[in-house]
C-alpha cells in the first residue's frame, strides 16, 4: 500500500485510480478501520469480508505457514471497457506474505493502457 502512495503523482498521470482489497473483517485482527484513521490513504480502501473478490480472482491463501484464510498480495491492473466491464492488463500473485509486485512494472502496465 505504502509503495504506491510515494507514486501517487504517476499513477494519477495515467488517469488511473488506485483500490486496495483486504481479505479481512472489519473488525479482524488488524483492525484496518482504526489504522485508516491514523494513517488515511489516497486510495480507496474495500474490505473483502467473505473473501468473494479474493477468490474470484484466485488469490484466496487457504493455509500456508504465513497465511490463514486471507489473501495472496496481490497488484492487478484492470481498465473499464466500453460496456462498463473491466479487462485484466496485468497480474502480479505474490509466492508470500512479503512478495510484493515491481513498482516499476505495475507503473509501465499502467502506461500501456489504450486511451
Amino acid at each position: 500500500m505504502t509503495q504506491f502512495e510515494s507514486r501517487k503523482k504517476e499513477i494519477e498521470a495515467a488517469a488511473a485510480q488506485l483500490a486496495v482489497i483486504a481479505a479481512e473483517k472489519r473488525d479482524g485482527v488488524w483492525e484496518p478501520g482504526k489504522f485508516l484513521e491514523k494513517h488515511p490513504i489516497f486510495s480507496v480502501f474495500l474490505l473483502d469480508e467473505d473473501r468473494t473478490v479474493t477468490k474470484a480472482y484466485g488469490l484466496h491463501h487457504a493455509l500456508a505457514t504465513d497465511a490463514l484464510n486471507i489473501a495472496h498480495p496481490a497488484t492487478l491492473v484492470i481498465c473499464r471497457n466500453s460496456d462498463g466491464g473491466g479487462i485484466v492488463r496485468y497480474v502480479y500473485r505474490g509466492d508470500n506474505q512479503l512478495d510484493r509486485a515491481p513498482l516499476d512494472e505495475v507503473l509501465k502496465a499502467l502506461k500501456e493502457i489504450p486511451n
